[in-house]
């Protein structure tokens, strides 16, 4: 028993003379867990376990404290318990935030809650900020370890149980507010018996709208590792066109439009996963894609859209949704009325430096002056060398072998004066190869 409390208060005195310390530790095995529930699966369920346990000796404090006191004779220090429940909010922050940061669709609301979750993270590895401003006050005290306790358990539930995202978010939003209720036993406060009651309204009403905006949460289980919006796929191959953002009238009703993704879980996806087109702020169609299965790189799924307005140009969105309505990712693109498809795929490829002098050099040049910039050719070869296979593929026209062959050779030369000929004599667009090690369950094409 000596050296049980010998040990207790060696522990204190060490926390108190480096402080910082338990922070640093708090954050590298938080980053660790992270990397080590990427790399190998077998220990995502420990670690979520290992998260899980540590809340629960922070609901059943004073129970335990007691306890100790009554079987052992020992009575626990404050300061030793208001340490542990720093670690635990700093091991509970910085393995869940790496999940977070890597789901996170930043263009979207979403981000602000990421945002929220790293400036909690960073509070709680600054001492004079947890203890002097965030402790004292403690009703933000009590939304900040409510909201430490939902971000685990976004990301230990599915990992443990294999829930899908919305039983999740459901789970997790009940299981955090009954865990912050006994962080209320010390919030009467002056005899103002109301404020109780007040904080346990203020935390569901919180809940209550998380709940009816599930955006706003990133399915912290759920990672794209590729999203694309392409008009050719390979169906045996299963390869796919490149990325395009552009796209004239003519050619969408042509040829359709596909949204291409790759979806990511820890331990399976047993999901339904919807694509939501967008045009002009408005929803046009959903398409449901039921997914299963596991896989390391990701689990493709693809969808072909062939039914549009009889105006379609304008700004395009294609959303990927979970069921319950958490964003997992977003791309936008833009129909127009005409379009020059090899200009379109030049202003996506050159850097942007390279355009904005080439538009202040338009902005500098006289309107009366009907004569071409003298960089033009300059400016079409840049294009060549960043994307000759994909300058060729642009074309409608097939050339021969022997044509061929003369284009190829022009890569390497000085610019030719007749640049117009060389882009119409282009060959037919070649398919960039697949993401390799790509080994999931491809998921049978859906058309609308």
């Amino acid at each position: 028993m000596a050296t049980l409390k010998s040990l207790l208060f060696s522990l204190i005195e060490l926390a108190k003379r480096w402080p910082g310390l338990i922070a640093a530790f708090g954050f590298i095995s938080g980053v660790a867990s992270y990397f080590l529930v990427e790399r190998k699966e077998s220990l995502a369920q420990v670690i979520a376990i290992v998260m899980l346990v540590s809340w629960v000796f922070l609901v059943l404090e004073n129970w335990l404290r007691e306890s100790f006191k009554n079987r052992f004779g020992l009575n626990i220090p404050p300061a030793l318990m208001h340490y542990v429940t720093q670690l635990v909010h700093q091991e509970s922050l910085f393995f869940a935030l790496p999940f977070f940061l890597a789901v996170t669709t930043w263009n979207h609301t979403q981000a602000g809650f990421t945002g929220l979750l790293v400036l909690c993270a960073l509070i709680s590895v600054i001492d004079p900020l947890y203890y002097k401003q965030l402790a004292p006050r403690r009703s933000l005290f009590v939304i900040f370890h409510a909201l430490a306790l939902f971000a685990v358990l976004l990301v230990a539930l599915p990992i443990l149980l294999q829930l899908t995202t919305g039983q999740s978010l459901a789970i997790a939003l009940i299981v955090s507010l009954l865990f912050s209720l006994p962080s209320l036993v010390k919030f009467v406060v002056n005899g103002q018996w109301w404020r109780r009651p007040v904080m346990v309204l203020m935390l569901s009403a919180l809940a209550a709208g998380l709940w009816q905006v599930p955006s706003l949460v990133p399915p912290a289980a759920l990672r794209l590792t590729e999203f694309n919006l392409v008009q050719q796929v390979d169906r045996e191959q299963r390869t796919h066109s490149i990325h395009i953002d552009r796209l004239d009238v003519e050619s969408l009703k042509r040829d359709g439009i596909y949204a291409w993704t790759a979806i990511r879980a820890p331990r399976g996806l047993q999901e339904k996963i919807h694509h939501i087109w967008m045009h002009n702020g408005k929803q046009v169609d959903r398409i449901t894609l039921n997914i299963e299965g596991g896989s390391e790189q990701g689990y493709r799924a693809w969808t072909q859209k062939l039914n549009f307005p009889k105006d379609p140009i304008g700004k395009w969105q294609v959303k990927v949704v979970t069921d319950s309505g958490q964003l997992i990712g977003i791309k936008r693109f833009t129909v127009e009325a005409s379009i020059n498809e090899q200009e379109s795929l030049f202003e996506r490829l050159k850097p942007p430096f390279i355009q904005e002098r080439v538009e202040d050099q338009q902005n500098n040049k006289d309107p009366d002056n009907t004569q071409q910039p003298e960089n033009t050719e300059g400016r079409e070869s840049l294009y060549e060398r960043l994307a000759p296979q994909f300058i060729q593929g642009m074309s409608e026209s097939q050339n021969d072998p022997e044509e061929s062959e003369s284009i190829q050779e022009l890569e390497n030369t000085e610019i030719q004066e007749n640049t117009e000929e060389q882009e119409n004599d282009a060959r037919e667009p070649q398919v960039p190869e697949e993401l390799t090690n790509t080994d999931g369950q491809d998921i049978p094409e859906e058309q609308n």
